[in-house]
């Protein structure tokens, strides 16, 4: 990469060029980030093992989940298929009473190497100890005969917790509202316990709480409050000892479970996971911080477009007393893709009405540097496809005619849908006549070279008028929307992308319940989610797959985006190849018009940078790049943050 950068910059602010040395940017990701947490849309029912779901453990690596429920008193174990992931967890149809010892156990805890492990309880106010005979296998489990009581300092225990290497042990409980230290004389012995006559109200916070946990070095603990629904977050200056803690944040979870009992974190503490007994789930968050470093001793100019959510910092200035600085080009950048819920208009179009007065669908080739749009109209070329060229990819700003069309009225006389194979070579429509013609290309995506293959394939027993179609990757499997039964149908194609080949799988999804006058339709390259137009809300809706190009398996995602206000027809959609944009063809007013749909990067800074406004900047729309600059006297203790062009296209 070249160590110069120019840009072109809104308001008549000049060009600006960096000679300097391009710096190093250093990524890197901190776990515990409570702050920037978010649910994953990630849950596992326990409700077919115990309807009162209390704690949760996992093995250090990922792959084994255990759950304390207090409905039958009993630890339960799980296999996960991709670690860490809940969604992939399994019953291992193995479990372990632990009614014999208190009938209102709650807490779990596992020792590292998962030959023991350990349970509090509600009614005794002990913590009770149990032996593995084979690490991590519950049906190898038995009671130690070895209990510790809590009841001297509270008498309704909720939660405990230990130190890493066994030697601290930690209980909440809901009658002082107080996290209480003791010690383990032998680690992991609970017989060689004892009060520390250390301990830290949490009353301020919440008046029931329920589970606390540490982070790995000890001097951050996180608790569950039943009274606010969430997680509080508080710091230790010295590690394990709990009278030196001080509340720091909460983390509101009432989205998902107004009753969190358990909490536990992976490995590093990139995600956490919420015990709900209202739901009788488990919950996945994440709570990474990604954090990108300018690294000042490797040059002074540091380019960068972030992938996620990131804070930037600074490294390695100059010595005290003599001025370090830095320039970033920021880029905007979007971090989630084919997200409608946060899709925008880009007040980017494309008129058509020179081509056709009536486009109903549109369709790009492989890298997006062309585009089709067929249109039922009459004027000014009727019943026709249209070509044109994109000087930048999927950036209709750039769009021209090529003046290049291929009429397909000799098989339909109003075509509502235009579509295409992968490699372009195949090409597909339909409309009134409930047929889906097939075409080929002899040049890939060049319409002039189009010519029709006598080949269609009838739909009208599932619907007299198709208006539009996906295939999937291979094109073994066909969906088609149907206009008068506001459902998708699904085929079988025993040739790949051959339509004479295709067979219905008697499988459809009835969109009825959002749409009624479908118009277009588009299936993700994932096959995970599909997208449908409707003509009488102008909205776009979204809905997800669980199974991979299997319609059975299709759900509303109750998403969807107004495009109202752009056109009152909207027909065909298409997105680009990474799900960052799509298209909408507008019967209306003959236009195709651009939405943005990834979620912005969210960028924030270390709270060593002062700002001249005492707020740091917003982050960079997508497309944009901001310039900033940073310096230092003092060793890094404190920089100086300035935006010196906000905006730069």
């Amino acid at each position: 990469m070249s160590n110069n950068k120019d840009f072109k910059v809104k308001n008549g602010i000049q060009p600006t060029v960096y000679h300097e040395g391009l710096g190093t940017v250093v990524s890197a990701s901190e776990g515990y980030y409570l702050a920037g947490a978010s649910y994953d849309g990630v849950s596992f029912s326990t409700s077919s093992q115990d309807t009162f779901p209390a704690d949760v453990f996992f093995k250090p690596d990922g792959t084994k989940m255990y759950l304390h429920g207090v409905t039958n008193d009993s630890v339960y174990q799980y296999t996960l298929a991709t670690a860490w992931d809940i969604s992939t967890a399994s019953y291992d149809s193995v479990s372990f009473s632990v009614n014999s010892q208190d009938a209102d156990a709650y807490s779990l805890y596992f020792k590292p190497d998962g030959t023991k492990f350990f349970v509090s309880g509600y009614n005794s106010n002990s913590i009770f100890q149990y032996s593995l005979s084979s690490a991590w296998d519950l049906s190898t489990a038995s009671y130690d005969s070895v209990s510790f009581s809590f009841a001297s300092q509270e008498n309704q225990i909720t939660g405990s917790t230990f130190k890493s290497d066994g030697t601290k042990v930690y209980a909440v409980g809901i009658t002082n509202d107080t996290i209480y230290q003791y010690s383990l004389s032998s680690a992991w012995d609970l017989s060689t316990a004892s009060y520390d006559s250390v301990s830290f109200s949490v009353a301020s916070q919440d008046s029931f709480p329920y589970a606390i946990v540490f982070n790995e070095d000890g001097t951050e603990v996180y608790l569950t409050g039943g009274s606010g629904n969430d997680v509080n977050y508080y710091t230790l200056s010295t590690a394990w000892d709990i009278s030196t803690a001080s509340f720091n944040s909460l983390f509101s979870v009432s989205t998902q479970s107004t009753a969190p009992y358990g909490i536990r974190f992976k490995s590093g503490g990139t995600k956490m996971y919420i015990v709900g007994r209202t739901g009788q789930s488990i919950y996945q968050y994440s709570t990474a911080l990604n954090t990108a470093t300018l690294d000042l001793s490797t040059g002074s100019v540091f380019d960068y477009t972030p992938t996620s959510d990131v804070q930037v910092t600074l490294s390695n200035p100059a010595a005290s007393g003599t001025v370090s600085g830095a320039t970033l080009l920021l880029s905007g950048a979007g971090t989630t893709s084919y997200d409608l819920a946060n899709a925008v208009y880009d007040s980017v179009n494309l008129d058509v009405s020179g081509e056709n007065s009536d486009p109903r669908d549109i369709a790009f080739n492989d890298d997006g540097t062309k585009l089709y749009m067929i249109g039922s109209g009459a004027t000014p070329v009727a019943d026709s496809v249209f070509q044109y060229s994109l000087s930048t990819a999927y950036d209709l700003s750039t769009a021209s005619y090529d003046s290049v069309n291929f009429s397909v009225a000799s098989q339909e006389a109003t075509p509502l849908l235009v579509s295409f194979n992968n490699d372009g070579t195949k090409m597909y429509t339909a409309g009134v006549n409930s047929n889906i013609y097939q075409y080929s290309l002899s040049t890939a995506f060049d319409l002039s070279t189009a010519s029709y293959d006598s080949v269609s394939f009838s739909v009208s027993s599932q619907d007299t008028l198709p208006a539009d179609l996906s295939f999937n990757n291979d094109g073994t499997k066909m969906y088609v929307l149907g206009y008068n039964t506001d459902a998708i149908y699904q085929y079988t194609l025993s040739s790949a992308f051959i339509v004479s080949s295709a067979s219905y799988d008697s499988v459809s999804f009835s969109v009825t319940s959002q749409v009624s006058l479908p118009q277009g339709f588009v299936l993700t390259d994932s096959g995970t989610k599909m997208y449908v137009t409707d003509n009488t809300t102008d909205s776009v809706y979204q809905y997800s797959l669980s199974t991979a190009y299997d319609l059975s398996t299709a759900s509303y995602d109750s998403v969807n985006f107004s495009v109202a206000s752009q056109d009152i027809t909207p027909s065909g959609i298409v997105f680009n190849g990474t799900g960052t944009k799509f298209y909408l063809c507008g019967f209306d007013t003959s236009t195709v018009y651009q939405y943005s749909t990834a979620t912005p990067a969210t960028i924030t800074y270390d709270t060593a940078i002062e700002w001249p406004s005492g707020t740091a900047p917003t982050s960079p729309a997508i497309g944009e790049t901001d310039v900033v600059t940073f310096n230092t006297r003092d060793g890094g203790s404190t920089y100086k943050g300035v935006i010196a062009i906000d905006g730069a296209k």
